[in-house]
This record gives C-alpha cells, sequence and structure tokens, in this order.
C-alpha cells in the first residue's frame, strides 16, 4: 500500500457499514479519502475520530445525492480544484428495497437502478476522466457487488436487488476489456461479499426489525472490516496483477 499514501480515493456510501469501514482503511495506509454520501454527519464523525487516532491519511467528508447526476459531477469538479482529481474509485453504495418482481412499484425499482447501476457507472466514468487528464496509468476502480450478483436466492424481496447486482458483475467486466482497449494499466476489480452484519438488513426491512435481526443470527456473519481488509488486498497486489472478481462468504453461509 506504500505506493498509495498521499494519494486521492473516492468512497461512496462512506457514512456507515462497508463504505464507512473502507475509507476508515485507506485514511489509515495514508490516503486522503473523500468519502460521500447524502449525510454527512457520520462521516464528519469519522474524521475526526481518524484525525484523533493519528492516522497518516485524512478523511474529506462530501455531501452527495448519488441518485442526482448533477451532484456526482459538481463532486467531481470540487474533487479536481482541491486535490487534482481521483486515483482511486470505491463505488460502495448501494440500496435495497422489497419490491417483488410481481409486485414492486416502478419508483422502487427506479430508485435501485439510479444508485446501483447508474451512479456507479457515472461515478466510473467520471473517475476515469480524471485519471486520464493527469496521465494516471497505474489507479484503481473498485465496486462493491455482492453474492446477488452471481446467484438468485428464492428470497422475493431481493429479486431486483439482484438484478442491479448481475448488472454490476457485466460492468466490471465490461470496464475491464475497455481499459484494455484504451491500453491503460488501469485496474477494474469487483467486491462480492455475502452476509455483511451492517444496517443493510435492518434497511431492507425497515417496518420489521425483528425480520432484519434474524438475519445475522443464524450464523457468524462478515464484518464490514473484512469487506475494507479486501479492498486494501486488491490495491495491494503488485500493479500487473489484475484481480478480477473477489468473492467472499461467512463460512457458514450456504449460497
Amino acid at each position: 500500500m506504500e505506493r498509495w499514501r498521499g494519494r486521492v480515493a473516492l468512497v461512496t456510501g462512506a457514512s456507515v457499514g462497508i463504505g464507512a469501514a473502507v475509507a476508515r482503511a485507506l485514511v489509515q495506509q495514508g490516503m486522503k479519502v473523500v468519502g460521500c454520501a447524502r449525510n454527512v454527519d457520520k462521516i464528519e464523525k469519522l474524521a475526526a475520530e481518524c484525525q484523533s487516532a493519528g492516522y497518516k491519511g485524512m478523511l474529506i467528508p462530501y455531501k452527495c445525492d448519488l441518485s442526482n447526476e448533477e451532484e456526482i459531477l459538481s463532486m467531481f469538479s470540487a474533487i479536481k480544484t482541491l486535490q487534482k482529481g481521483v486515483d482511486v474509485c470505491i463505488n460502495n453504495a448501494g440500496l435495497a428495497h422489497t419490491e417483488p418482481l410481481l409486485s414492486g412499484t416502478t419508483e422502487g425499482w427506479r430508485d435501485m437502478i439510479n444508485v446501483n447501476v447508474l451512479a456507479l457507472s457515472i461515478c466510473t466514468r467520471e473517475a476515469y476522466k480524471s485519471m486520464r487528464e493527469r496521465n494516471v496509468d497505474d489507479g484503481h476502480i473498485i465496486n462493491i457487488n455482492s453474492m446477488c450478483g452471481h446467484r438468485v436466492i428464492p428470497n422475493s424481496d431481493v429479486h431486483f436487488y439482484s438484478a442491479t447486482k448481475y448488472a454490476v458483475t457485466a460492468l466490471t467486466e465490461g470496464l475491464r476489456q475497455e481499459l484494455q482497449e484504451a491500453k491503460t494499466h488501469i485496474r477494474a476489480t469487483c467486491i462480492s461479499p455475502g452476509i455483511v452484519e451492517t444496517e443493510f438488513a435492518f434497511r431492507l426491512h425497515k417496518n420489521d426489525p425483528e425480520k432484519a435481526a434474524a438475519v445475522y443470527e443464524n450464523m457468524k456473519c462478515l464484518k464490514a472490516e473484512d469487506v475494507a481488509s479486501a479492498v486494501t488486498y486488491v490495491l495491494s497486489t503488485p500493479a500487473h496483477v489484475q484481480i478480477g472478481d473477489l468473492q467472499m462468504r461467512p463460512v457458514e453461509q450456504m449460497s
């Protein structure tokens, strides 16, 4: 990770869960991390904690609604002005709604597509532009995917969500191919965790906290820090090594 010290990473959805853990880990490794979310109060608190801990890097909170392209473009413009640009882009932000295929609302489906697919694609495009403008040829784009992007489980609550994550799987491989066609050494990686003990289930089942809690009670789940460790592992591999898709599950998870 030494070569990343002092360089700039963007982490989307950095206020809680995996995003917060990734932001903390990269700051600990000496990176300048722009952490964005719709609500930055928790990111500001995390930034203060990182500073108090004496970490080598710094966390810069940025308020951004990723469902709004204008706000994303404004964020990249601000990063260019203040930090010159992005060297690493961690597309972590994602959401799920209980919107089955036979009875779900168009609004709920669109919301998932806007964040899980379109925002990820816009951030990827703008990060690539930022790297090319500055002749950065060793940048890295990491998409936090899900095991739901590799198999469909018999649970109607997450069928549409799974479709958006299958899109992330395809987008990451397509990105790898396009980066190679562009004759760059910028790398693209997908990290696909299984069940991670975060706020995810409580947001998915916001009207049924007991159902949400049960998701995490049947096994020893992954922690957000486990996924953050996977991110630092991917970034620490030699520049000639391409990690395409890193899949990780709790040992006790069946599918």
